[in-house]
């Protein structure tokens, strides 16, 4: 009987401990850790699901940039767009914008979408447009995605609007590589090195933890030095005047 309930616990014991394990790893599985000393610049992207957040704690904490979620297909609007980014300009961090691209919209629909939505403010980072599957249909014919999307880029660099595509892997080899090379990568991915190739931005956490905001924040980092984001920063202001 002793032997029965010995072994009942130890296998109790090892069935909690397998557990744990699958539990951190399907937690974790979204996030890496990286070296700060080969990626000093910091950042996050918000959208209105992060809530109301605190930009003043998010500098204080020494986050330096933000990219905030302005639109998403041809009619779509963050309804805390306008308020994200007053509160990061008022905080200092340096402000960027994202578009959720639709696969099965008018590109040049989306760009005015935009085009509206930003009307009268400035961004320090390059406007960026997230090109995946993720809640699109992901078997729309892969050309007639990139004929929408080069509408859409098209119809922003009338406007003179500097530009960078984000993306994860996948979205990555489907949709860019090869075809909008010349734009900056902002990459999402969880492995170190993020990616073959290269990149400008790269989202390795949707898991991270920010002062100033409530649970999980994604977390991004800039390829390069502090000397390096800061020539780069004069560039783009430079480019966008």
């Amino acid at each position: 009987m002793k032997s029965r309930i010995f072994i009942l616990s130890l296998t109790t014991i090892a069935l909690i401990a397998i557990g744990a394990i699958f539990w951190y790893r399907l937690e974790r599985r979204h996030h890496i850790e990286i070296d700060s000393q080969l990626y000093p610049i910091s950042g996050i992207d918000v959208s209105a699901h992060n809530g109301d957040i605190d930009f003043i704690k998010i500098a204080q904490s020494g986050i330096d940039f933000v990219f905030i979620k302005a639109t998403e297909g041809a009619t779509f609007k963050d309804v805390r767009f306008h308020s994200n980014y007053n509160n990061a300009r008022e905080a200092g961090l340096k402000v960027g914008a994202y578009h959720f691209f639709k696969f099965n919209t008018d590109g040049n629909l989306q760009a005015l979408n935009i085009l509206h939505c930003l009307k009268e403010k400035s961004l320090d980072l390059p406007f960026v447009i997230d090109i995946e599957e993720y809640t699109n249909d992901k078997n729309t014919p892969t050309e007639d995605v990139i004929l929408q999307l080069s509408a859409l880029i098209n119809t922003l660099q009338d406007y003179n609007l500097p530009i960078m595509l984000y993306s994860n892997k996948k979205g990555f080899t489907r949709f860019i590589k090869g075809r909008f090379d010349e734009y900056p990568l902002w990459i999402c991915s969880f492995t170190n090195p993020p990616i073959d190739g290269e990149w400008l931005f790269w989202q390795y956490s949707h898991k991270g933890s920010v002062e100033g905001i409530s649970g999980d924040t994604d977390l991004n980092t800039f390829n390069g030095s502090r000397e390096d984001w800061e020539h780069w920063i004069g560039s783009i202001l430079s480019i966008s005047q």
